[in-house]
């Protein structure tokens, strides 16, 4: 079952419009959160996210548009589908609603929240090999509508398709500067001995919302020195680890780029803390 708007449907009812925004202009946000039995992990910066990328993109923020309400909609949601009791994966969209062509002739809003069952509750790493290449056909801008989580994703659509065709788990995606900024679907770490580094956002990485739970987990490590600097694609193949964040996996190594194989010591170290953060943050 989908909610939209606060109704409930099937998933095989045909709900939007052919005019939908979100369809015809990329005219949508979304966030994906983790739900393990009924709680949202990192409700709170997954919210304040949302609102703030909808000022950005001149939105209407509805009255009722609290975060209590959004809870209770994805309560809702993950009740519907069965899945209160377990771990689930839930996306909402936001998308202005019908009319106009570029320009819209409305900034009132519609939502629409779905929810499918995961298999862990907690955050894992699985020891298994993952293979990346550098994707070069297209760039990244380096301006703040890349930070935002729209729907807009078409270079990462492309990269996707360029490391299936070619037998990669994943690509790193590079901006106008040529510097490495992301992956197709996650907010890249480099390690180096001590340091940590990680893209900032003004190369035009998303602003992740685990990206920034790594980054205070890594500031309070008295071993570890976090920077928040550009990559190059030579640093690439010189780093001890590299791995990736997002909200659904938490945190993946990459075991594999061209020849270069890499450990995954520290990825999991800072696992178990990650886990513990949202562990902390689910009884706040």
């Amino acid at each position: 079952m989908v909610n939209f708007n606060g109704d409930f449907f099937s998933e095989d009812t045909s709900i939007l419009k052919h005019d939908n925004r979100a369809l015809k202009y990329g005219d949508a946000l979304f966030e994906t959160l983790r739900v393990v039995n009924g709680t949202v992990f990192f409700l709170e910066d997954h919210y304040f996210r949302l609102m703030a990328s909808m000022r950005i993109l001149r939105m209407e923020i509805p009255m009722n548009f609290t975060l209590e309400f959004l809870e209770d909609e994805i309560s809702k949601t993950v009740k519907e589908n069965g899945l209160e009791n377990g771990s689930s994966r839930v996306r909402l969209s936001v998308f202005r609603n019908e009319g106009g062509l570029y320009t819209p002739v409305t900034n009132e809003i519609s939502y629409l929240i779905e929810s499918n069952p995961l298999e862990s509750p907690f955050y894992i790493i699985k020891d298994e090999n993952y293979e990346v290449e550098l994707f070069k056909d297209y760039y990244l801008n380096k301006d703040m509508l890349s930070n935002l989580k729209t729907t807009n994703k078409i270079l990462n659509v492309v990269a996707g398709v360029y490391a299936k065709e070619n037998g990669y788990n994943n690509c790193f995606l590079i901006n106008t500067d040529k510097q490495v900024a992301e992956m197709i679907n996650g907010n890249l770490f480099l390690v180096k001995g001590t340091s940590i580094k990680t893209p900032p956002l003004s190369d035009g990485c998303l602003n992740g919302i685990i990206r920034k739970k790594l980054i205070e987990i890594i500031d309070s490590i008295d071993d570890l020195q976090l920077l928040e600097e550009s990559i190059s694609p030579f640093e690439l193949q010189k780093a001890d680890e590299l791995f990736f964040t997002n909200s659904i996996a938490g945190i993946v190594p990459i075991s594999k780029y061209r020849k270069k194989k890499y450990v995954n010591t520290v990825a999991k170290s800072l696992l178990g803390k990650l886990n513990a953060k949202a562990r902390m943050d689910s009884l706040n």
